[in-house]
Order: structure tokens, then C-alpha cells, then sequence
């Protein structure tokens, strides 16, 4: 990496800046405050609602909407520009936190967070397009840095809040305290859309179906079911979503990603493999320090905490240094999280003590927050213009699907080899494998075409 030392000030707060930084950080934190706000008060908005049957649907349905959502969100990009989903994504949001708060039974609930997921994923794509139009090359280091800090706030604070608010005055206001200040991300929003240039689709766009983004969606669902149900009917529906996803994948993602061919097939798959290893070690990391080394649902949480600090320091640090080499930064987050993964192996071992969670939550958090904003970086450098929204929804829908698979492969360990009540050896297996999973990101990450490599742009 080449440093120069420079900072990059007034990126996010010069006149021609400060109306988008806003509005784009307002909605960044209010759909973090939703994620961590909603997790903490579901069990108690499902035993309401008489649906505890029905307990895993409510993030299944926000996922599957997110899903056909990111890829239309792409389609519409490449077509018309980021205002038409930036602002549809935004109202979709807000018209979902209404119906979800004013929910008298758990369809309506439902209906409320497929809004919130669709809105959400429309959101994801036009947010991505509005900083390859508002920021250049150089200053969005900068700007996905402010994006990485607005969720570290609702990280440490939002279960708390989210718990009181809960306790205090009713699950209901979790969704409804959200609406006015997403009124307040449209209009600024509104704002910025009104100084965007006009768009040009350009004739090369690649149009991504409505057929295979639904055959994705579900796919993923059947996964993420999967892994939540564990049984031998699970494995049979989640390789049928497997299946699935073969095949939309082959319509979704750029000619070469699978393989990772070098230069935007890696970036994308690099976004997979990343994506896959960390939430692996997340989604399981509450169990192991519950389960083997005996904290308190309350506590067990403190390590995921830790990951969001220092994912916000290392994107603040990677947005400090305009000059780095994306390429080399991105091969140097990968190398953090398998070194974090590494020290998560032994965790899962009584003999170890517990603490080890919480440096490896601290080591993989900061090279998720180095790799993350270069992965974003890179794809807006190798994207052609018409093809950003096509490639930026390719790059959510490979987030997904990574941390779909590791997560359900997760679920399969337990069921297979272990239980809940002592998960040792599946977890000691599983953080093995995404060891190896953020070990061959480095070597891919090792091979970018020569007319591109080390550039620092």
C-alpha cells in the first residue's frame, strides 16, 4: 500500500456534498436502528401476535423482498439513474414501518416486513449508484467510512433502546418512532435527486430478470430456512434452494465470478467469500459463548459489538488514506479476517479461555472494515457506467448468498454432529472451514489484471 499521509478533508461537508452526506447517513442509521431494534423486540411482537409458530418468518420475508428488490433496484439503475428507486426504496421503507407498527395480526406483520425488505433492497443498489454520481474515485473511500460509522451506533446502542421502547411504551413504537425521521431522509433525498444529471442507459446494459431474481429470492429463503430448521426435510429443501440459486446465479452475476476471474468477476466474488466467512463466525458466536463458556444471553452479545467497533475503525482508517492501493487493501482485510477466524477455532473449546471471542471479534472487525469499502470502491472503478446497477445488485445478492451457505452449513453441522446444548464440534469445524474460506480470498485477491494492479486512483 502506498500512504501519503494526506487527509481527505472536507469531503462529506463541502456545499456540494453536505445535503447528500446527510440524507445518505440518516437512512443508513435509521435502517440500522430497524435491524438491531426488530431482532431484540421479535419475540415479544410474535407472542403478541399469537405467532410464535411463525417466529423465523418475519426476517425470512424481509430477506426474500431484499433479494428481488436488489436486483430490480440494479435494472431500474441502469435504466432511469438512482432517483426513481432512491426515493420508491425510501417511501417503501417507511409505508413498511407503518403497516408493520399498526400490525393486529402476524399476515399484517408480515406484509409489513416484506414493504420494510423490499424498500430496503431497493435502498441498497440506489445508494451504491448515488455516490458513483456525487463522490469520485478518490473521495468514496471517505464516504463509505461515514457509512460504516453510522452503523456502530445503533450496533452498541439500538438493542438497548430497542429493548426499553419495547418494555416501556410497546413493540409497535420500535417500528413507528422510525417514520418521521424517514420522512425527513425523503425530502432530503428529494433534494439531492434534483441535482443528479440526466441519465444515459448507454446500449451495453445487461438487463437482469424478473424470472431468475425471484428464483434467487427463494432460493435463499429455502437456505436461510434450512439453517434455522435443522431435519432431514431441511436438507432436502435447502439443496433444492441450492439448485435454485445455480441457476439464477448464472443470469445474476457477471460471466466469470464463480471462477473469480480477475478484475469485477473478483471483486464480486470477493464480496461473497467475505461476506460467507464472517457471518458465519456471527451468526454462531452468541451460541458458543453461551453454550461452552456460560455468559448470559445479555453478554453474549459483547463480542458482535466489538466486531462493530472495529469495523468502524478500520474503514475510518482506510478512509484516511485516500492514497492506499483498493486492490492491495482489499487482500489486507482479507488477511485480518482469516487471522481473526483463525483465533475464533479455538473458542469454541472449553479449554480456552473466552476472551480469545473478543480479539477475534476485534481482528476480523477491522479487516471487514479495511475490505469492505474497497470492495465497493473497486466495483464502481470496474464497472462500465451502464452496468453499475446490474453489478451492484450482483454484489448484495453474492453477500447473501455467501452468509446464506456458511450459515446453513452451520445449522447442518449442529444437526449433524453436535447439538445446541454442545456445539463444540460443529463449531470447531465450521470456523475451521471459514478460516480457509478468508484464507483463499487472499490468494484470490492476490490476481488483478496487470493494466490494473496497484493503481491507487
Amino acid at each position: 500500500m502506498t500512504i501519503t499521509g494526506e487527509k481527505p478533508k472536507g469531503v462529506l461537508w463541502t456545499p456540494e456534498h453536505r445535503v447528500t452526506t446527510i440524507g445518505l447517513l440518516l437512512m443508513v442509521t435509521l435502517i440500522a436502528f430497524e435491524s438491531m431494534g426488530v431482532a431484540t423486540a421479535m419475540p415479544t411482537m410474535v407472542a403478541d401476535l399469537d405467532g410464535l409458530a411463525l417466529y423465523a418468518w418475519p426476517f425470512t420475508t424481509f430477506l426474500v423482498a431484499s433479494v428481488v428488490a436488489t436486483v430490480l433496484s440494479g435494472r431500474l439503475g441502469d435504466r432511469k439513474g438512482p432517483a426513481p428507486a432512491l426515493l420508491a426504496g425510501t417511501a417503501l421503507f417507511a409505508v413498511g414501518l407503518l403497516v408493520a407498527g399498526l400490525a393486529h395480526d402476524m399476515p399484517l406483520l408480515l406484509l409489513g416486513r416484506a414493504l420494510q425488505g423490499f424498500g430496503s433492497g431497493l435502498l441498497l443498489v440506489s445508494v451504491s449508484l448515488l455516490i458513483a454520481l456525487t463522490f469520485s474515485d478518490r473521495e468514496r473511500p471517505v464516504i463509505y467510512a461515514a457509512n460504516a460509522a453510522a452503523w456502530v451506533l445503533p450496533a452498541v446502542i439500538g438493542p438497548s433502546i430497542a429493548g426499553v421502547v419495547t418494555v416501556s411504551v410497546g413493540w409497535r413504537w420500535v417500528f413507528l418512532g422510525l417514520i418521521p425521521l424517514t420522512a425527513v431522509g425523503v425530502g432530503l433525498l428529494v433534494v439531492v435527486t434534483r441535482k443528479l444529471p440526466g441519465h444515459d442507459p448507454g446500449e451495453s446494459a445487461r438487463r437482469a430478470g424478473v424470472v431468475p431474481a425471484v428464483v434467487a429470492a427463494l432460493g435463499v429463503a429455502a437456505l436461510t430456512w434450512a439453517a434455522q430448521h435443522p431435519s432431514l426435510a431441511a436438507l432436502a429443501y435447502g439443496g433444492a434452494g441450492l439448485a435454485a440459486l445455480a441457476y439464477a446465479l448464472r443470469k445474476l452475476l457477471p460471466a466469470g465470478t464463480l471462477t473469480s476471474r480477475p478484475g469485477l468477476p473478483t471483486v464480486i466474488a470477493s464480496r461473497g467469500l467475505i461476506a460467507g466467512a464472517y457471518a458465519g463466525m456471527e451468526a454462531y458466536l452468541p451460541l458458543t459463548m453461551t453454550e461452552v463458556h456460560g455468559y448470559s444471553p445479555a453478554l453474549a452479545g459483547l463480542p458482535l459489538t466489538v466486531t462493530a467497533l472495529g469495523w468502524s475503525a478500520g474503514s475510518m482508517l482506510q478512509g484516511r488514506m485516500l492514497d492506499w492501493s483498493r486492490e492491495a487493501s482489499l487482500r489486507t482485510g482479507f488477511a485480518l479476517v482469516a487471522a481473526g477466524l483463525a483465533i475464533f477455532v479455538f473458542v469454541p473449546l472449553p479449554s480456552f479461555p473466552a476472551w480469545m471471542a473478543f480479539v477475534a471479534s476485534a481482528v476480523g472487525g477491522s479487516g471487514m472494515g479495511i475490505a469492505m469499502p474497497a470492495i465497493s470502491v473497486l466495483l464502481l472503478r470496474y464497472s462500465p457506467e451502464a452496468e453499475r446497477g446490474f453489478n451492484t445488485s450482483a454484489l448484495q445478492l453474492g453477500d447473501w448468498v455467501g452468509s446464506a451457505l456458511t450459515i446453513g452449513l452451520g445449522g447442518v453441522l449442529l444437526a449433524s454432529i453436535a447439538s445446541a446444548k454442545e456445539p463444540t464440534v460443529a463449531i470447531l469445524v465450521l470456523s475451521v472451514l471459514l478460516t480457509g474460506i478468508a484464507l483463499l480470498g487472499v490468494r484470490l485477491t492476490g490476481r488483478w489484471p496487470s493494466s490494473m494492479s496497484g493503481t491507487t486512483r
